[in-house]
């Protein structure tokens, strides 16, 4: 813990003490100067000094974009916070602070060098984020158990750490133990680790270390499968036909259909449910694998026109540049000539000439903009219609398909039906050779009840079919929308950028004639 400023009050880290800091930090020559006249912009700032400052909370670093080294050490900070803006940062000073808990570092992927030395930590944890790690110290602080190293063996990078002045670093194989479970360690509180002490702390440590790695193998493994998995819904998802390669539909189509629940116990239902769900699981099938293959048709159609505009802007860029080129060249003689010449009237000539020439210039380059324009133009209305057709056409079939869908869930209620009125009979004749459950035997007061029973399942089945239909369509024509929307987007924020880089080209090169003529005709 951190005493050394209690006697003074916490300080805040405003505006007023992050500039002074920065422009005491800065160059105090000249440019430093100027640079404090002006302003200083702390999105420009690349280090920060806030050592000794008396600072209980870290906060207002959101404009310290750029940051890539921050001391904030010998301060009275107890919690890590207000750091989630500092994407660059590489080096981080927190020691001799009152901090308990590692937190708020989960934006510092880019972190390499981390000190949280003399603070009131316990545990090592809260680092997964920092994978770049490579010096981590720790020292004096309360943490005591051995496991926490184990967490550090995900940190492939980590070169240097320092636990000195630990509970843990008190215990008798606190030094073989590190050496055996961080091998890529190289510094082991502040002292260089000798590859033979490795080898033999791995030894000693064979038994332990081999379980451990079968775990973390298994774990690894298990994180590779699931991140599959993922990858893999994704895929499916962009296809627009997640889960439908199982009985995920069908499934949820019974979730909250609890007559249809009570009914499968009756004699023959549960051999009729058996033939619907195979042939509607075959369906749903159908759809996933044609979903799929429509998908890489549409992937297709967006990679060749991607590449169609790639050409096209391509070939159009390289005969502005031969243009550009050819003018530039022609430029220094041009200029030379003016120079040289002793007569006014030529030299007034030939700036007139070559006036026409940049605007000639502008006028190919801009030329060959709208011919590009046009031309980008019929390959992005192509490409619109054709993307449209193929979300038409897969709309088209997966309707079809969902249709198929409907009809063999009505052919079964119709069939449940027909066991039901059959079962109702026998229930008032008393010819039910089967017991049912209470719940079940309810259904079966009369033939109004157990009619609504059986039609209350078969709205529920419908509507489950119905809303998975509707999410499909919805979201394919919304993806379609965003996706022709943002192809014009892009063109028209190419053509303005573009237009942009002309002017301002053109704009330069008649600075440099206007320049030239006053100077040369006063001289």
């Amino acid at each position: 813990m951190n005493l050394l400023c209690h006697s003074l009050e916490p300080r805040v880290m405003n505006d007023d003490m992050l500039k002074l800091a920065v422009g005491e930090q800065g160059p105090q020559e000249e440019a430093g100067q100027l640079a404090k006249q002006e302003g200083i912009l702390f999105k420009d700032v690349l280090s920060l000094q806030l050592d000794f400052q008396n600072i209980l909370h870290i906060d207002n670093l959101w404009q310290f974009e750029n940051l890539r080294k921050l001391q904030l050490d010998n301060n009275i900070i107890e919690r890590i916070e207000g750091l989630e803006n500092l994407t660059h940062l590489v080096w981080l000073d927190l020691s001799f602070n009152n901090i308990e808990a590692i937190e708020g570092l989960d934006a510092l992927v880019n972190l390499e060098d981390l000190s949280l030395f003399n603070n009131c930590i316990s545990k090592i944890d809260s680092l997964d984020a920092l994978i770049k790690l490579q010096v981590l110290s720790l020292g004096n602080n309360q943490i005591g158990n051995m496991m926490n190293i184990i967490y550090l063996r995900q940190f492939k990078d980590l070169r240097a750490l320092s636990l000195s002045g630990n509970p843990v670093a008190e215990a008798e194989d606190y030094k073989m133990f590190i050496w055996a479970h961080l091998p890529g360690l190289v510094y082991l509180d502040s002292r260089h680790i000798d590859d033979h002490v490795k080898e033999l702390a791995e030894i000693e440590h064979q038994y332990s270390l081999d379980e451990l790695k079968h775990r973390e193998n298994q774990t690894q493994a298990l994180l590779e499968e699931e991140e599959a998995q993922w990858k893999e819904l994704e895929g499916h998802k962009a296809a627009f036909v997640e889960h439908l390669n199982g009985y995920s539909l069908f499934d949820s189509m019974y979730d909250e259909d609890v007559e249809g629940n009570k009914l499968a116990c009756l004699p023959g239902v549960g051999e009729l449910l058996e033939v619907y769900k195979d042939k509607f699981v075959m369906i749903c099938l159908n759809i996933f694998e044609y979903g799929l293959k429509q998908q890489e048709k549409r992937k297709v159609e967006l990679a060749t026109f991607n590449e169609c505009v790639h050409e096209a802007i391509q070939e159009n860029q390289e005969q502005g540049k031969h243009r550009i080129a050819k003018f530039e060249e022609e430029h220094l003689l041009n200029f030379s000539a003016i120079r040289d010449e002793s007569d006014m009237a030529n030299i007034e000539m030939k700036i007139v000439e070559y006036g026409e020439d940049i605007t000639g210039l502008y006028n190919v380059l801009m030329t060959l903009e709208m011919q590009l324009v046009e031309q980008l133009e019929e390959t992005i209305n192509m490409f619109e219609r054709n993307i449209v057709d193929l979300v038409g056409l897969f709309i088209e079939n997966v309707q079809s398909l969902m249709a198929q869908c409907r009809d063999l869930e009505t052919h079964h209620h119709e069939k449940l039906l027909e066991i039901c009125i059959n079962t109702l009979e026998k229930v008032v004749k008393g010819e039910l050779d089967e017991d049912l459950p209470e719940d079940v035997r309810a259904l079966f007061v009369d033939k109004d009840t157990i009619v609504n029973a059986v039609g209350t399942s078969h709205d529920i089945h419908l509507l489950k079919i119905d809303n998975r239909e509707d999410e499909m369509v919805t979201r394919i024509n919304s993806w379609c929308a965003q996706l022709v929307n943002k192809v014009h987007k892009d063109e028209i924020t190419r053509n303005r950028k573009r237009v942009r880089e002309i002017n301002q080209y053109i704009d330069h090169m008649q600075s440099e004639l206007d320049n030239l003529e006053c100077g040369d005709i006063i001289d």
